[in-house]
C-alpha cells in the first residue's frame, strides 16, 4: 500500500492508499493497528455466520428426527434470522484486540473452528429440545417455541464466545452497541415466548431456564474454544 506524507505533492497523495496528515511516521503504526482490528471483526463475523449455518441446518434435521414434526415455522425462522442479523451487524463496532503479528486468512483452521463451535451449540440446542420432548412432554406448538428460544439464546452465547480470541472474561469488553443489540434480541425473544405472541406461550420459568442454561453453556464452550484455537490458530 502506498503511503504519502503531508508535504507530498497532490499527485503523490492521490495515488497513495494512506496519506499522513500529521508530521512524522506514527500514523503508519495507527493504520496498521486499525487494519488488524478490522480483520478481527471480519474474522468474528465470518466465524459467527459459518457457525449459525451449521447449527440451524443440523438442528432442523435433528428436531425432525426427534419429534417427527417441523420444529420451526417459516415465521419463527424469519424472526431468528432478523435478531441474529442485528447482533451480527453490531459486531462492526465491537472492541477488539489487534494481533501482534501480521494476519492472513487460514481457511482450513477457520472451518475447523466453526465446525467445532457449531457442534457445541448444537449439543446445547438439541439437549434442550430433547428435555422438552422426552422429559417435559411438550406438544408440537410448545416445542416450536422452545426451539425458537434455544436457537436465539444459543446464537447469542456463541457470538460472545467467538468474539474473544482468548478467554471469555480476559478479552476487551463488548461495545455498547453490541450489548444493546444483544439485550434487545434476548428481551424480544423472551417476551414473544413468554407471552405467546406469534407462537405458543411458554412458561416464564422455562424462558428463564433457557437463558440461564445458555449463559452456563457459554462458559463451557469457551473452554473448548480456547483448546481449539490452541490446536487451530487463526492468527
Amino acid at each position: 500500500m502506498g503511503i504519502a506524507v503531508a508535504s507530498a505533492t497532490d499527485v503523490a497523495k492521490s495515488a497513495a492508499g494512506i496519506v499522513l496528515i500529521a508530521p512524522g511516521l506514527a500514523g503508519i503504526v495507527v493504520a496498521v493497528k486499525e487494519g488488524r482490528k478490522i480483520y478481527q471483526r471480519i474474522l468474528t463475523y465470518a466465524l459467527n455466520s459459518m457457525t449459525k449455518k451449521i447449527v440451524q441446518v443440523l438442528f432442523l434435521i435433528l428436531g425432525l428426527i426427534m419429534t417427527g414434526q417441523a420444529i420451526l415455522t417459516p415465521l419463527l425462522m424469519i424472526i431468528i434470522m432478523l435478531v441474529g442479523d442485528v447482533l451480527g451487524m453490531s459486531l462492526t463496532t465491537d472492541h477488539v484486540r489487534p494481533s501482534v503479528r501480521p494476519n492472513s486468512w487460514r481457511m482450513g483452521a477457520l472451518t475447523k473452528v466453526a465446525i467445532i463451535m457449531g457442534v457445541c451449540e448444537l449439543i446445547f440446542c438439541s439437549g434442550a429440545l430433547a428435555l422438552g420432548h422426552y422429559r417435559l412432554h411438550l406438544d408440537t406448538r410448545h416445542l416450536q417455541t422452545l426451539a425458537f428460544l434455544v436457537l436465539v439464546c444459543g446464537n447469542q452465547a456463541t457470538t460472545y464466545v467467538l468474539r474473544a480470541r482468548h478467554g471469555l472474561w480476559a478479552s476487551p469488553h463488548p461495545s455498547s452497541l453490541v450489548v444493546l443489540s444483544s439485550g434487545v434480541d434476548i428481551l424480544l425473544a423472551a417476551a414473544l415466548a413468554a407471552c405467546g405472541w406469534l407462537m405458543a406461550p411458554l412458561g416464564i420459568g422455562y424462558v428463564l431456564g433457557v437463558i440461564a442454561g445458555a449463559f452456563i453453556w457459554a462458559q463451557l464452550t469457551d473452554l473448548v474454544k480456547i483448546r481449539t484455537l490452541h490446536l487451530c490458530p487463526l492468527n
